[in-house]
């Protein structure tokens, strides 16, 4: 027997193990609150990253992507489009191979023995004596989370509410035998970090940035568009793109769900309170103390920032919504919204996810701020625009 072949096997003897764990609430990863959770923000921990509302129904029913997983998607290919490990749910003995390179990252049956870790983040799977992967679903945590990369690149521990920029959503949709190859062509077009939460339902094509979901707490609209707050987008996803087996109702949209079976509703407050105990991370230290000093009395003052993103929530969201000709922004999104409007975005650890606006047209927070140099003729200098730069970077 090869040395590789008795590692995989290591993979295969811890899993009853951690299967049970996870199923009792004892799964392995790190918070991103520094302080212990209260009881309902803990609770809300595992409906984050482990609850599927029942959305087995259509990723394994519908799309077969248990199928897909377990014959196409070797760890390779997954970290390729952007999913994540976690590596705090590996036993030492799995996590010291995966160090030294023996386990083998080229076969769909190592991803089947990581699903049956359960640690591929946003994943939960069910895997039976022989391997072979019977269900298939997703958590919030696909989208909303990623790793430290702490081991490697995509292999870390858990950063809950950080934007999965690495995500191509779009195209593991779209390994599945079960889409046509019109939408194929659609979910292929979105590229990583990027989703289009209208597409199922208007059939139009527009994806935007997967958005943070740390720094929440006070901001009472929780979309690009301002459709409603956080418990609104929780229940529009988890019912109309997670699948969930639950209610979903908004006449503004033409939406109403009407589930026999609602995992959805209960689940909510927990999910809320712990979303809203993600604290925004800390950015790294400024280069230039006196260039922030500079911009931020330009925040402050002619760049006319704090119009609009006031502290200490860095928006007027819970104020008013903007036309997108206010803002400079296309109107076709907002059109497909509830509002027909934008929300202006909290200004929350801005270093840490580029790019910017909802579809990502800024590549840079230089991009941001010319945007807005040209869009209120604001007529800033390059210095004034580098110091304002240097001050958004810090927020």
């Amino acid at each position: 027997m090869s040395h590789r072949v008795r590692l995989f096997r290591v993979v295969v003897a811890f899993c009853a193990a951690l299967v049970v764990m996870a199923a009792t609430g004892c799964g392995g990863g790190r918070s991103t609150a520094i302080t212990p959770l209260a009881a309902p923000a803990a609770d809300g921990q595992q409906v984050f990253r482990f609850e599927t509302f029942g959305d087995e129904q259509f990723w394994t029913n519908t799309l077969q992507m248990n199928q897909v997983v377990q014959t196409k998607v070797d760890p390779t290919t997954a970290l390729s489009v952007g999913l994540k490990v976690d590596a705090d749910a590996l036993p030492a003995a799995v996590l010291a191979a995966l160090q030294a390179g023996q386990l083998d990252l080229k076969s769909p049956a190592t991803t089947v023995a990581l699903l049956k870790l359960n640690a591929v983040v946003g994943v939960k799977a069910t895997v039976d004596a022989n391997n072979n992967v019977t269900s298939f679903g997703i958590s919030c945590a696909l989208c909303h989370s990623t790793v430290d990369n702490r081991i490697a690149k995509g292999i870390g521990s858990r950063l809950d509410g950080w934007p999965n920029r690495d995500l191509n959503a779009g195209a593991i949709i779209a390994l599945s035998p079960a889409v046509d190859a019109a939408h194929k062509a659609v979910y292929n077009s979105w590229g990583p970090g990027k989703y289009d939460p209208r597409f199922n339902e208007d059939g139009l094509n527009g994806p935007v940035l997967i958005p943070p979901a740390y720094g929440l707490a006070g901001v009472n609209l929780a979309t690009y568009t301002g459709d409603g707050d956080v418990a609104y987008w929780n229940r529009y996803v988890a019912v109309t793109q997670m699948h969930g087996q639950g209610n979903f109702s908004d006449p503004r949209v033409g939406i109403n769900v009407v589930s026999p079976v609602d995992l959805v509703t209960p689940k909510i407050p927990a999910l809320v309170a712990y979303e809203l105990s993600l604290t925004t991370p800390a950015v790294p230290a400024p280069a230039d103390p006196a260039a922030v000093a500079r911009g931020a009395a330009l925040f402050n003052g002619a760049a006319k920032c704090v119009t609009c993103h006031a502290a200490p929530a860095f928006t007027d969201a819970n104020l008013r919504l903007h036309t997108p000709a206010e803002v400079g922004q296309d109107l076709a999104y907002a059109n497909r919204s509830a509002t027909k409007e934008y929300r202006t975005t909290p200004l929350r650890a801005l270093a840490l996810h580029p790019p910017y606006f909802h579809d990502g047209g800024a590549a840079t927070l230089t991009d941001v701020v010319n945007h807005y140099n040209t869009q209120l003729n604001l007529a800033l200098s390059a210095q004034q625009t580098s110091d304002l730069v240097a001050y958004l970077s810090t927020l």
